[in-house]
């Protein structure tokens, strides 16, 4: 597919034929009978001068200078008519002597040269559609996103015959076009085939011509093929039989290499087959026989056939684009090829797409703004054919002065709107059911070729047929003398209108599916075509067009014949229903669809773009789903809950998707269960649920987010979202680093709502006893809630004293408390014996067991005696996991004195290492190593040290190109407000060339976005600022020796940064230095500010201030010495600042526990 940059206004597209030059026009009446008649037998096709049917001679037709212009113009298009013309007439004017002939032959090729009249004509009367050959790709076209899978992904679905059984196929992987022919990551070989296959409109033959395009001139594959042919399969099947020699000499453009010769290295050779899937209907008998022989003619399936099956040079490469709808004809013909789908447009290729097309960049801005403000517009812009329509129909709205309007919600519409209202299509009256005809005829027929007499046939004359060449709905090919529709896809929308004006609309579509050979006639474009159509918009639009009256039942009977397709052959939407659901969303009828799909249960739906994400939203509105779960949610999905709908992705959800995903919530529906356990939400994703549980229509009453990668900022708008949905009954939150932070914005908004909340899952969230006051403050405000479940959480004494306060008060209702707390002490333990005992209807489980990522290592207490001194040796290691969509991944130390690990992401998605606040957002599966470095070694020798300082981790990832769609940085910047300075803060590269700084995509709180990250050692710096003190994130580590009489501590002030962790780690285990968790400092310290340290009078406390500053994890951190004499009943340790204030505060107390796994856990845990 070519996509054009700038056409040509459209306001006078219906007036295309009567666009002739002018002065040609003048000159051409005013010749004699005999010098036309000479014109004709000059000219190069005999076309023009055949003799009618019937007659005998070979001299041209009597015609009128009119009909020879209007023939020459149809035939040979308007420049090269010129062009040729002039050529004859100069060439006449040298041979013959000056005759009055000749003094007008001579007036005619002084117009042709200097066509002012014409010029001004076209100046006020411009084309709307340039030529789709020869244009510019690198000037108007983008990236598209290429899937790189070992099956195509319907390939069941294309052999399905009503099976119920499911089959999860592998998600592919993103490559780019110099990948196609690259090595594969499993087996390293490279493919000698390779199908680019996709949808109608997604831009495969663009991508064909790019290759052979860049390849001549020198970026692409100079280095893998010698020579690069170019075939489209549409023009060679009005052939009937040539030759590979044949074949080559027609895209052969020099003398040089004798075709032997160039056959003789058939690894060099790459053949492009564009097109092949349409042609594939003509090639009969490549079964039967085959071609042996270049030089051997044969009939140009067997040809082709030969080629696809290898027995004609097997080891030259194919590169192949194909239909979806007819991939079953390839299969079985191919050998081992290598699959690619083409996507599309990625949402930034999109508005780059817009700016490209536009001149002038302030009509670029409008056009995508208003573009942005319809969501499926925009979602749809995903096709490069629709950007095009879109872009052409806004420029002819401002061009016209007009306000812009297109809210196209479909394909249909917006192909409804180009032809008709800017191409003005029915200007061409009773002829448009003629181009209809022809269409729909050859559409039966697999034809897309046509020929003069094709045309004919069907009413078309030599008029018309150019009239419909300026308004660029038809094509000329003239080296084969014939027409086809600028566009395959055209000639379908045009082929579906014959259907809909029939009485019977299913007749056509039965005939699709005879012609098309196929199990399903849901994937065929007429067919989505058709729906579209019978929508009530279209009946309106054709209405108005073929000036009739159309029965509304139609679409009715559409729609039945598509359920009784499905009743056919099970009681299930088959699992790769996109194609369906493009049908479905074509016709908008939500009634009738509500009705139809009542009966299908349990349904998953593959998708992998927003397109098809759009589809499956409106597909979920009319379905009346009550529970939906997004990716199986991994480990995190409750088992005993059954599957209403499933919506498996098989490339990550950006911020766009989860908006059109959420617009499921916003109408009024009967989904009551949503789970996305195990995919990432970011910040603005969270936004936009909670935009859609306050929506008045939502009757959402389970929500499950376990592991989704929610932070302490998000919870802000979390605890908006639910407290203002009364319909919750269930929330799960587990999984996910709340942080006491996260957690209070929970609870308050919770203690203030009418919630009716009743279940709250809070697994490993991060939470201390900081938060418990809170928590209980909620408990006793909430009388709907019954279960409460905070296993694997750290909230000590303290926090379970303050948890009981809550429990003990009457208006708690509380019946299921669980909870995980192995460190209690025995007056805590009797306090919550005492609580059931007061509430029997509560139910207290404390779980004794171990974290499961932790050791079974047993536990000691302060008072206990000392544990023996081979006991650090004998400790197991404890595993320090990524958090992914299917649950935990194990990281393997690859070099623990380098501080290097490896970890295998198994499948596409998100992928979060709390330890580190690291995560990799990822494409496909992939390996990364990841070592963790130190600042001193690249910024000391570096000017940039005086300007930016470490805000971060250093780390030294390793990646394959193109894996990684996003990976997040974490920094210890507390940002201030709501608005951030992104230019505060840079990504430094350190590159054998020396220090690349690159600006990230986002700032958020403890972290920082790189999208589509080439790797290197990299970290977040932050702008130094002159006289002001930067806020930062900090965390204070207190250590406890485990031989010493006396207790002895050491206590750290540092930033929150996980290398630094992990070197005041190392450092205390050579000591035997056991760590205290004790929760952070709760609100932002400043960095190079002095912090005073306090205990008991009689404890001694060297030095007694500590500065909080930034000290490379290579070099000895600052600490302050504890020392006293004996515990006693606990100590209570304060740090405040210069003013006086506590900025942090631990309670440390006699038998309180010491995990051991402080001694040789993940050194930064």
């Amino acid at each position: 597919m070519n996509i054009p940059k700038n056409p040509r206004s459209g306001a006078e597209m219906a007036s295309g034929a009567d666009i002739v030059s002018g002065a040609e026009m003048y000159q051409l009446e005013v010749m004699s009978e005999e010098e036309l008649k000479g014109l004709q037998l000059r000219l190069p096709d005999k076309e023009l001068c055949e003799p009618s049917p019937g007659g005998t001679s070979a001299q041209p037709e009597k015609a009128s200078g009119m009909e020879v212009s209007s023939r020459m113009v149809a035939q040979y298009g308007e420049q090269q008519d010129r062009d040729l013309a002039l050529h004859i007439w100069e060439e006449q004017m040298n041979m013959n002597e000056p005759s009055a002939q000749t003094r007008r032959m001579s007036m005619v090729v002084s117009v042709l040269k200097i066509p002012e009249e014409y010029q001004n004509q076209r100046k006020e009367k411009p084309c709307p559609i340039q030529s789709w050959k020869n244009e510019n790709f690198q000037q108007k076209f983008t990236q598209l996103l290429l899937l790189h899978r070992s099956q195509p992904r319907d390939y069941r679905f294309l052999f399905w015959e009503g099976k119920r059984e499911m089959v999860v196929e592998e998600p592919g992987h993103l490559i780019g076009i110099g990948d196609l022919f690259g090595p594969s990551l499993s087996t390293q070989k490279e493919p000698h085939t390779v199908i680019l296959h996709g949808v109608a409109g997604i831009g495969k033959s663009t991508l064909a011509r790019q290759v052979k395009r860049e390849w001549e001139e020198g970026r692409l594959y100079r280095d893998r093929f010698q020579h690069v042919f170019y075939f489209n399969c549409r023009e060679l099947a009005q052939f009937k039989a040539m030759s590979l020699r044949q074949l080559i000499t027609k895209d052969w453009a020099g003398p040089t290499d004798p075709i032997g010769q160039i056959l003789s290295q058939p690894k060099q050779l790459l053949f492009i087959l564009d097109n092949l899937d349409k042609s594939m209907c003509h090639l009969k008998g490549q079964n039967s026989q085959h071609c042996l022989h270049w030089n051997q003619p044969h009939q140009v399936p067997t040809l082709l056939g030969s080629l696809l099956k290898k027995t004609l040079l097997p080891e030259a490469s194919l590169l192949i684009t194909a239909r979806i709808t007819d991939l079953c004809k390839l299969i079985p013909t191919l050998k081992h090829p290598r699959w690619v789908e083409v996507l599309g447009f990625s949402e930034s290729a999109r508005k780059e797409y817009f700016y490209k097309y536009f001149t002038h960049e302030s009509q670029a801005i409008r056009a995508f703004s208003f573009v942005e403000s319809y969501q499926a517009l925009l979602t749809m812009c995903l096709m490069p054919l629709v950007s095009w329509l879109v872009c052409t129909c806004l420029k002819q709205q401002m061009e016209q002065r007009q306000q812009l309007s297109l809210t196209s919600h479909t394909t249909t519409a917006l192909c409804l709107h180009y032809f008709f209202r800017v191409l003005q299509a029915q200007s061409l009256g009773t002829k448009l059911r003629d181009l209809c005809s022809l269409a729909a005829e050859g559409t039966w027929q697999g034809k897309t070729l046509f020929r003069q007499g094709d045309l004919r046939k069907h009413g078309l004359d030599e008029a018309i047929t150019y009239t419909l060449l300026k308004m660029g709905v038809l094509q000329r090919h003239p080296t084969s003398l014939s027409y086809s529709f600028i566009l395959l896809c055209f000639q379908e929308f045009f082929a579906a209108l014959p259907c809909a004006l029939e009485e019977e609309s299913t007749r056509g579509l039965r005939k699709l599916t005879d012609m098309y050979q196929t199990n399903s006639p849901f994937g065929i474009p007429t067919t989505c075509f058709l729906f579209g159509l019978l929508s009530e918009h279209g009946v309106r639009e054709m209405e108005h067009i073929f000036k009739c009256k159309l029965s509304r039942e139609r679409g009715r009977e559409l729609l039945q014949y598509a359920r009784e397709e499905l009743q056919r052959r099970n009681s299930s939407l088959p699992p790769y229903s996109w194609q369906l659901l493009h049908c479905l969303y074509e016709i908008q009828d939500e009634k009738f669809l509500r009705h139809m799909l009542t009966p299908f249960q349990g349904t998953r739906v593959y998708i992998q773009n927003d397109m098809e994400l759009l589809m499956f939203t409106f597909f979920c509105k009319c379905y009346c789903a009550k529970s939906l779960h997004l990716n199986d949610g991994g480990q995190y999905r409750q088992a005993q809950m059954p599957s209403d709908v499933v919506l498996s992705s098989w490339v990550p959800f950006t911020d766009a998707w989860w908006k059109i995903f959420f617009s499921i919530l916003k109408v009024s529906g009967s989904l009551k269960e949503l789970d996305l356990s195990g995919n990432f939400l970011s910040c603005s994703a969270v936004q936009s649920l909670c935009e859609a549980l306050k929506c008045l229509h939502c009757r959402l009453k389970t929500l499950r987010l376990a592991s989704c990668g929610l932070t302490a900022e998000g919870c802000k708008d979390l605890a908006w979202g639910i407290s203002a949905r009364s319909t919750l009954i269930n929330l799960d939150l587990s999984f996910n680093m709340l942080l006491d932070a996260g957690a209070k914005h929970i609870f308050q908004k919770l203690r203030e709502s009418s919630c009716k909340l009743q279940q709250l899952l809070l697994v490993s969230c991060g939470l201390t006893s900081s938060c418990c006051q809170d928590l209980a403050s909620m408990l006793s405000a909430n009388s709907n809630l019954t279960q409460l479940d905070l296993q694997q959480n750290d909230l000590g004494d303290l926090g379970i004293r303050l948890l009981c306060e809550g429990l003990r008060q009457p208006t708690c209702q509380l019946r299921l408390l669980n909870l995980d707390q192995p460190q209690l002490s025995e007056e805590v333990t009797q306090i919550l014996k005492t609580l059931e005992k007061e509430k029997p209807q509560l139910l207290i489980v404390n779980k004794k067991g171990e974290h499961p990522s932790t050791n079974t290592g047993r536990n000691f207490c302060l008072s206990s005696p000392a544990p023996p001194r081979n006991l650090y040796m004998q400790l197991p290691d404890t595993k320090d996991d990524f958090l992914g969509p299917t649950g935990p991944v194990a990281t393997e130390v690859v070099d623990k004195e380098r501080s290097m690990y490896r970890v295998y992401f198994p499948v596409a998605g998100s992928y979060y290492w709390p330890n580190t606040g690291l995560r990799f957002v990822v494409r496909q599966p992939v390996t990364i190593e990841i070592e963790f470095c130190v600042w001193d070694q690249f910024l000391n020798k570096s000017a940039l040290r005086h300007s930016w300082m470490p805000a971060g981790p250093l780390f030294d990832i390793k990646a394959h190109p193109g894996a990684v769609v996003a990976v997040h940085l974490p920094h210890f910047v507390a940002l201030q407000g709501d608005h951030v300075d992104v230019s505060l803060f840079q990504v430094a590269h350190f590159k054998k060339e020396g220090i690349l700084l690159e600006k990230p995509a986002k700032v958020e709180p403890r972290y920082v976005v790189l999208e589509n990250p080439s790797f290197s050692p990299i970290g977040v710096l932050r702008k130094i600022c002159a006289a002001l003190y930067i806020p930062v994130s900090s965390n204070v580590l207190l250590y406890h020796h485990l031989h010493r009489e006396e207790v002895a501590f050491h206590l750290y002030l540092i930033p929150d940064d996980c290398s630094i962790r992990k070197a005041i780690d190392d450092e205390e285990k050579k000591f035997q230095f056991v760590r205290i968790h004790k929760p952070p400092p709760l609100i932002p310290l400043y960095m190079g500010s002095q912090y005073t340290v306090s205990g008991p009078e009689k404890m001694e406390i060297i030095p007694p201030e500590l500065k909080l500053c930034y000290r490379s994890p290579g070099k000895s951190q600052l600490f302050s010495e504890l020392y006293l004499g004996h515990l006693g009943s606990g100590i209570r340790l304060k740090m405040k600042d210069k003013k006086d204030k506590t900025v942090w505060e631990a309670l440390i107390k006699s038998g309180q526990s010491l995990p051991l796994l402080s001694l040789n856990s993940a050194p930064w845990c």
